[in-house]
């Protein structure tokens, strides 16, 4: 029979399983996220998201100087529902299925619909992070909205709102508040200027070069390999005072 998990649940809990039955114990490190990566024959993002689920969890931790470490060997803690969406999940669906809601909205908007838009983007201004977001998901329904097509529409809202009700989502998505507003509201006038276009390939470019760098910052901004960074910069500080000893 297949296995239906999700590709990052079955990597976290092949890892849980192996701390379990004491291949890691507590204090262990374990292998880089690269290394990981190559061993499970998977993406950066849904490693990620494997990780974090196991830091969620209570598995693992990130420490500096030492790597991803195991925090504990039987955590106990609540279990992860299958039903459980991560955020590089999330945002690779919004890619995929709002991409082409854009190429259709460029085909049919208007140039009200194209003021809206507009006045949503400067309003992702606002330094409230609540006005902000609320602007955002309000940009992306708009252009749902666009299409006259109530299935898009209800498709779009209910993948907009998937952040708030998984836990895994959110959690990742927290991490990511200080996306910078620059680049928020550039990236959201570039997918306007290919509306006002009316062209479908350029909009769906917009959009999913947009998504493809909302996944860029969830990898830079949940980045526990961080300290990986910081490890190996130890160690190179330590191969160059042990050349000093030797030449002296």
């Amino acid at each position: 029979m297949s296995d239906t998990r999700k590709r990052y649940k079955r990597i976290a809990d092949s890892i849980a399983e192996e701390i379990r039955s004491g291949v890691y114990t507590a204090g262990d490190r374990l292998p880089t996220e690269r290394e990981l990566a190559v061993q499970f024959k998977v993406s950066r993002p849904t490693l990620r998201e494997a990780m974090i689920a196991l830091e969620i969890l209570g598995y693992i931790e990130a420490r500096q100087g030492h790597g991803i470490v195991v925090k504990a060997v039987s955590p106990d803690p609540l279990p992860m529902s299958d039903s459980e969406i991560g955020a590089f999940e999330l945002i690779e669906a919004r890619r995929l299925f709002e991409s082409e809601v854009a190429a259709l909205a460029a085909t049919l908007i208007s140039d009200e619909q194209l003021d809206e838009l507009k006045k949503l983007a400067r309003r992702m201004e606002d330094p409230s992070p609540a006005i902000s977001e609320r602007a955002d998901r309000e940009f992306h329904m708009l252009i749902a909205q666009v299409t006259g097509n109530g299935a898009i529409v209800s498709s779009v809202e209910n993948l907009w709102d998937w952040r708030y009700r998984s836990p895994l989502a959110r959690n990742i998505l927290a991490r990511t508040a200080n996306l910078g507003m620059k680049a928020r509201v550039a990236e959201h006038s570039q997918i306007i200027e290919a509306l006002e276009q009316r062209s479908p390939e350029a909009a769906r470019q917009a959009m999913r070069e947009h998504m493809d760098r909302v996944i860029e910052h969830l990898l830079a901004t949940t980045e526990l390999v961080e300290v990986e960074k910081a490890r190996a910069a130890g160690e190179a500080r330590r191969k160059a005072l042990a050349k000093r000893f030797l030449k002296a």
